[in-house]
C-alpha cells in the first residue's frame, strides 16, 4: 500500500505549491503519485496550468492531479447513502438538492474517496492539499466523531427502526431506513472505522504543517500542532514558507527581515523534535512546472518522503495505584485544558476542540483520581473503585 501525505496550515501560507512540489519530486523519483486537493477553492489546475476534471488527470509522467468535487463523489461513488438521505429528507416529493449540501457531508465523502483511492493500491504516494486549518481539523476529526456516535447508537437504532419503521411515514412524516438501508448504514460505519484507522496509522499517513514567520500564523501553527496531537495524528514535518532573502539592500524590508528571524527562531525552538524545511520567498508567481521545480531544488532533500514516527500515541502504564494514561499535548495551556470521564471514555477538551479516548475494558471499573500536565505530557491516573 502507498503512503499518504497531508499538507495543512493557515489559509494563504502556500500549502498548494508546497504539496505540488512534493508531488513533482515524487514523480521524478519514478513513484506513481496522486496529488489531491480537498479545498473547495481548488488551484491545482492553476499551478499546473491545466484544466482538471472530476476524475484524476495525468499532468506529468507518473503524476496525476485531482480536484475532488464532493457532490460528484457522493452521487457516483456513494449513491446508496444518498438514495436513503434523499428519501429521508424529501418533503412532498422534493429532492435532496433543494436542501443544499448537508453540513459535514462534503468533508466526509472527500475523505472516503481518498481512502478508496488508497485501497485500490494504484499509487505509491497520495499527496493531499488540504483546506485551511479549521476546515482540515473538521475534516480529520469528522470520521472519529461520527463513528463514536454510530457505535453508541447503532445497536439501539436497529431495534428502534425495526419497531417504528411500519408506522414512521404516517406518524412522523419521515421514512425510516428499511433493512437494506440499515445494512448500507452499517457498511458506512465500517468504512468510517477503516478510514479512522488509515488516517491514524503512523506507518501509512503523515501530516505536515505549512507556516510562515508571522505572529498570527505562528500562533495558529502551534494550536494546529497541539490539536493534531490531541486527535492522535502523526505530524512529521514543518515547512516555514516565504522567508525573505537576507541580502536585500532596502530599508523597507530590514524590519521585516528581523521579525522573520525572530519568528523563525521561535518555530525552530517550538518544533525542535520535527524536521523543519525553510522555503524562500520567490521573485515570481509559483505557476508551471519550472517554478515548482525551484522549490524542489532549493528546499526538498532526497529523504523528504522518509516515514517518520515523531509524535506519540496515548499510552497506558500499569503502576502500584492502577493505570496511568499518558497523552502528548504540545503547546496546550494548562488553564484551558478540561478533562472528564464518561462511562467508557475519557474526554479531553482544549479550547473549542474535544476528543473522546475510548478506554480499554480493563479500566471499566477504574476512575480518574488525578491528572498532571508536565513537559507537554498529560498524565491521568486511574484507580479502582473499591
Amino acid at each position: 500500500m502507498g503512503r499518504i501525505y497531508i499538507f495543512t496550515g493557515k489559509g494563504g501560507v502556500g500549502k498548494s505549491s508546497i504539496a505540488a512540489a512534493h508531488a513533482v519530486k515524487s514523480a521524478q523519483d519514478n513513484k506513481g503519485t496522486l496529488l489531491v486537493s480537498t479545498d473547495m477553492a481548488h488551484n491545482l489546475g492553476d499551478i499546473f496550468e491545466q484544466d482538471l476534471g472530476k476524475e484524476p488527470k495525468m499532468v506529468l509522467p507518473n503524476l496525476e492531479a485531482y480536484e475532488i468535487d464532493p457532490e460528484h463523489v457522493m452521487e457516483e461513488d456513494f449513491g446508496f447513502i444518498m438514495e436513503y438521505l434523499t428519501k429521508l429528507l424529501s418533503v412532498d416529493g422534493g429532492d435532496l438538492q433543494d436542501f443544499g449540501m448537508i453540513p459535514g457531508m462534503e468533508e466526509l465523502f472527500t475523505l472516503l474517496k481518498i481512502a478508496e483511492l488508497h485501497k485500490k493500491d494504484k499509487y505509491d504516494r497520495i499527496i493531499v492539499d488540504c483546506a485551511p486549518t479549521g476546515e482540515t481539523l473538521s475534516l480529520l476529526k469528522f470520521p472519529e466523531l461520527l463513528s463514536w456516535y454510530m457505535e453508541k447508537l447503532f445497536p439501539i437504532g436497529k431495534l428502534g427502526v425495526r419497531l417504528l419503521a411500519p408506522i414512521s411515514k404516517t406518524a412522523f412524516k419521515i421514512e425510516l431506513p428499511n433493512k437494506t438501508a440499515m445494512n448500507d448504514i452499517e457498511r458506512m460505519y465500517l468504512k468510517l472505522s477503516e478510514l479512522q484507522e488509515l488516517l491514524k496509522d503512523r506507518e501509512t499517513t503523515s501530516v505536515r504543517i505549512v507556516t510562515m514567520p508571522e505572529k498570527m500564523v505562528v500562533e495558529e501553527t502551534k494550536r494546529n500542532y497541539m490539536y493534531m496531537n490531541l486527535y492522535n495524528f502523526n505530524v512529521d514535518g514543518i515547512y516555514i514558507n516565504r522567508i525573505l532573502p537576507q541580502n536585500i539592500n532596502n530599508a523597507f524590508f530590514l524590519q521585516w527581515i528581523d521579525l522573520q528571524k525572530n519568528y523563525t527562531t521561535e518555530l525552530k525552538e517550538t518544533f525542535a523534535a520535527l524536521p523543519i524545511y525553510e522555503i524562500p520567498w520567490y521573485d515570481e508567481e509559483l505557476r508551471g512546472e519550472a517554478a515548482i521545480k525551484r522549490i524542489i531544488e532549493d528546499t526538498l532533500p532526497d529523504n523528504v518522503f522518509e516515514s517518520r514516527v515523531v509524535t506519540e500515541r496515548e499510552t497506558y502504564v500499569q503502576n502500584d495505584k492502577g493505570y496511568l494514561l499518558k497523552v502528548f499535548l504540545p503547546n496546550v495551556q494548562k488553564e484551558k485544558l478540561e478533562l472528564y470521564q464518561a462511562a467508557s471514555a475519557i474526554a479531553i477538551k482544549a479550547d473549542n476542540f474535544k476528543r473522546n479516548i475510548t478506554l480499554p475494558n480493563v479500566l471499566c471499573r477504574y476512575f480518574v483520581t488525578s491528572a498532571k500536565l508536565e513537559d507537554d505530557i498529560l498524565s491521568v491516573q486511574f484507580e479502582k473503585n473499591i
